[in-house]
């Protein structure tokens, strides 16, 4: 019985985690950190006075994003975008999967910041929690940057409109 139950899974995800669709949920427990610094989409919502920096590029950016959101960026990250934020004001970070924002909120929290979480399934994970993305115009968006073409296999066609 043992051995069945770990083939299941690389680690054990808590529900408020998952995002409902197997296939991504089952991806995600096996590249991403579902840690105390993890935090799902509607608990990223709903929390207070954060601030959402995307560290994805610019091109990704511009298609959609979460409302607001500050680009922060990966390969190379502006860490200027959050000169003026308060270190102890929470940040979620996020990107397609969660797999840049996971290495990107660590360099925030070895730069000082102490109340930043990762967007576990980051993009991916607001859309199917039915949560608005916003364009380069600011405008509501039904398009969704899924890096490439394998990751964006990872999500229903549902989703929205799959750009790569």
């Amino acid at each position: 019985i043992l051995l069945l139950a770990s083939c299941g899974r690389a680690q054990s995800v808590p529900q408020s985690l998952e995002t409902g669709y197997a296939p991504l949920d089952k991806k995600l427990a096996a590249l991403i950190s579902a840690d105390s610094v993890a935090i799902g989409a509607r608990d990223a919502q709903a929390l207070n006075d954060a601030v959402f920096l995307d560290a994805r590029e610019t091109e990704e950016y511009e298609v959609s994003h979460l409302p607001g959101a500050l680009l922060l960026g990966y390969d190379n990250m502006d860490m200027g975008v959050v000169d003026n934020v308060d270190k102890s004001r929470p940040i979620v970070v996020y990107c397609t999967v969660g797999y840049r924002s996971e290495r990107a909120a660590k360099k925030l929290r070895a730069a000082g910041f102490s109340k930043v979480y990762n967007l576990y399934g980051s993009l991916y994970a607001w859309k199917l929690a039915g949560l608005p993305l916003e364009d380069a115009n600011g405008e509501p968006t039904n398009r969704l940057h899924t890096y490439n073409k394998k990751w964006g296999s990872f999500v229903p066609k549902s989703i929205g409109e799959k750009v790569h």
